[in-house]
């Protein structure tokens, strides 16, 4: 490293250690290929805004709970270099810096990221499941449907669709948690079928009354034979003590029958744990929760409606909240009018409200807006999953802004006598539903867009506390700055300084795929970083196998010492960085192979890395390979090939003059 650039570098590491608080407020630092992660005592006394118009950077974003700093690939280490040398903290890797941000969590916020890890990966089904409902209830409510043929069968499809989905929820959350927890995921998917076996009473039937429930003697113990359908905290207990079992069989058994007994025994143990401790504990939390709602609404008044409608979305947590159907319909039968349907109903919108609420907050993330406007249009339909997992709970204050609109709502529910004749729906369709005694579906509207401002106004406020810094940015800095950071990247500058004896780049730059598989938009990258484009445009691969070949003629201008990451520059000098995986940084090397040096020369379709993508994906990462053009020469466009199976010997892309 010249004398100019570390002076630049140390510069930059200066006003970087005093806009994060000083030397002591520094707890770890490290890096992947990208990005600068510092892990801070406190982020509120950092100016992370500031930290945006740092030389070099390209944004700033906090992401379980590090603050990551955009600067690119190459120019990171060297940044990287200083920075930890200027604060003593040399050779801190990343699964260092993950232990040290892990450790700043409190067990409540420990318990909520690990419950929105867990739901992360499940929620295109959740809202898939979500919507396809909303739309069955509005065709459902529709006389010219109910009377043609078609449509009427089309609905009823639509409406076996969405109620599979959700009916065999519990089976996703126990695949999800034990492969988030570190167990094989296929284990958890076995236990969520065990929850679910057709040998099993309908929970919903045996909580009705209306099946016969078999009662096993187990140890002494009377084990009831009903299965566990909405049973999401029995799910996500599950899936934990799976994972758990296997791992620990996983060491225990010998090697020679491991492959046959440890996932026998995982099983059996699993099973056995199912009906006997962990299926009562968990009913009896979700029971409790539940029970003593419906008590505060009929015992303490204004008071109770109001903790009711602001509590019950976290019994939607449960799974527990279908048992309320029972309820409704004992009300209705015992008065004709069901109080709960209403206060369900604004406790569901004041959440959309807290959607609405981060979605402003944060309007800049496409990937922010996408979830939560489809999220919203679920909630518009009395379905809140993909807003409770994907958003409101994910971030926290959300879902306390739901809260207190949803408590808002309660009391105008409380003070106008608000009821419902019948259940089933709620929010838009719902209102069909509202007794029209004392202007009922004036009543519910108002109560509603209380809730539903309630839910909006407090998330804002109380993100003006708990919600410093948005996700990620979306905005690229002006050129002039990109091309500032690759000019002093010491990785680039062989290449920069050999410019002048490159070829002249045709008009038309032909890059084929760099591995097999489905290619996909930059935009639908799991990655906030690489979909928002902050590093560039380009293209990405989900790929079929755990091959990456060269785009193009070229050289290798570095290959990172995790294997992970290659940067690579075509012989026009059009550069590359080729990213295999997500977050896979911190697999450390484990499951990659290098085919290739820095230097090498390379030609198209030649194998520059190999990795173990079943063992990856089994670690629990994304495979998903971005290939990222991270100094677009000027005067030329990007020409993508359109979506769909692709091998490397086919072009995914052309760089041409604009």
């Amino acid at each position: 490293m010249d004398a100019n650039k570390r002076q630049r570098y140390e510069k930059i590491s200066a006003e970087l250690t005093r806009l994060s608080g000083g030397k002591d407020n520094i707890q770890g630092v490290a890096h992947c290929a990208t990005r600068l992660r510092i892990v801070l005592k406190d982020n509120d006394i950092a100016d992370l805004k500031a930290m945006e118009e740092v030389d070099l950077a390209k944004g700033v974003f906090v992401a379980g709970d590090q603050v990551q700093i955009i600067f690119g690939a190459g120019l990171v280490n060297d940044v990287y270099e200083v920075f930890a040398e200027a604060n003593n903290m040399k050779n801190m890797s990343l699964s260092d810096l993950k232990t040290v941000a892990n450790q700043k969590m409190n067990p409540l916020q420990r318990v909520i990221k690990a419950l929105s890890d867990v739901f992360v990966d499940i929620m295109p089904g959740i809202l898939a499941a979500a919507l396809l409902t909303g739309l069955s209830g509005v065709l459902g409510n529709m006389d010219f449907v109910r009377a043609n043929e078609t449509l009427s069968g089309i609905n009823t499809l639509i409406n076996i669709a969405s109620g599979a989905i959700f009916g065999f929820l519990p089976l996703a959350v126990a695949y999800s948690a034990c492969k988030r927890f570190g167990g094989r995921p296929i284990l958890g998917i076995v236990m969520g079928c065990i929850m679910l076996s057709g040998s099993l009473t309908d929970a919903y039937a045996a909580a009705q009354g209306t099946a016969e429930v078999t009662t096993l003697h187990i140890f002494g113990l009377g084990v009831q034979l009903v299965g566990f359908q909405g049973g999401i905290i029995v799910a996500l207990l599950m899936g934990f003590v799976t994972a758990k079992l296997d791992d620990f069989f996983e060491k225990k058994v010998p090697e020679v029958v491991r492959l046959l007994v440890s996932p026998l025994l995982t099983t059996l143990v699993g099973a056995l744990l199912l009906f006997t401790v962990i299926g009562p504990v968990g009913r009896g939390l979700s029971s409790g929760i539940t029970n003593a709602l419906v008590w505060m609404t009929q015992n303490l008044g204004v008071f109770g409606y109001a903790v009711f409608s602001g509590l019950q979305q976290l019994v939607v947590i449960t799974g527990l909240h279908h048992i309320f159907g029972a309820i409704e319909a004992q009300l209705l039968a015992d008065t004709g009018r069901n109080f709960l349907n209403p206060l369900m109903s604004v406790a569901i919108i004041a959440q959309g409200g807290a959607v609405l609420g981060y979605l402003v907050r944060h309007k800049k993330s496409v990937k922010v807006r996408e979830l939560c406007i489809s999220s919203f249009v679920s909630v518009l339909f009395g379905i809140t999953e993909p807003a409770l997992f994907g958003i409101n709970l994910r971030y926290r204050f959300p879902i306390i802004g739901g809260c207190i609109g949803g408590a808002m709502g309660g009391i105008v529910v409380y003070f106008t006598n608000l009821a419902a004749v019948g259940f089933g729906t709620t929010v838009v369709p719902g209102i069909a539903l509202a007794d029209p005694a004392g202007n009922g579906y004036v009543n519910y509207v108002i109560a509603h867009v209380i809730a539903l401002a309630g839910g909006f106004i407090m998330t804002l406020v109380l993100g003006k506390f708990m919600d410093k810094v948005p996700d990620a940015p979306d905005e690229k800095k002006p050129a002039g700055d990109v091309s500032g950071a690759a000019s002093e990247d010491g990785g680039n500058a062989g290449t920069q300084e050999a410019a002048e004896t490159l070829p002249e780049a045709p008009e038309k730059e032909a890059f084929y795929a760099h591995a097999k598989g489905q290619l996909i938009p930059m935009e639908e990258v799991e990655d906030e970083t690489f979909a928002s484009k902050v590093l560039g445009d380009g293209v990405a691969v989900r790929p079929a196998e755990g091959k990456v070949y060269a785009p193009a003629d070229g050289t290798v201008l570095s290959v990172f010492d995790t294997k992970h990451a290659v940067c690579f520059a075509s012989r026009y000098g059009t550069e590359l960085l080729i990213h295999i995986g997500i977050d896979t940084v911190n697999l450390q090397g484990k499951h990659f192979t290098a085919h290739v040096k820095d230097g090498d020369i390379v030609k198209k379709g030649q194998l520059l890395i190999e990795f173990e993508k079943e063992e990856i994906e089994k670690a629990g990462y994304k495979t998903t390979i971005p290939m990222i053009f991270t100094d677009m020469p000027e005067g030329k466009a990007l020409e993508k090939t359109a979506p769909g199976e692709i091998d490397n010997n086919k072009e995914a892309c052309i760089l041409r003059k604009a």
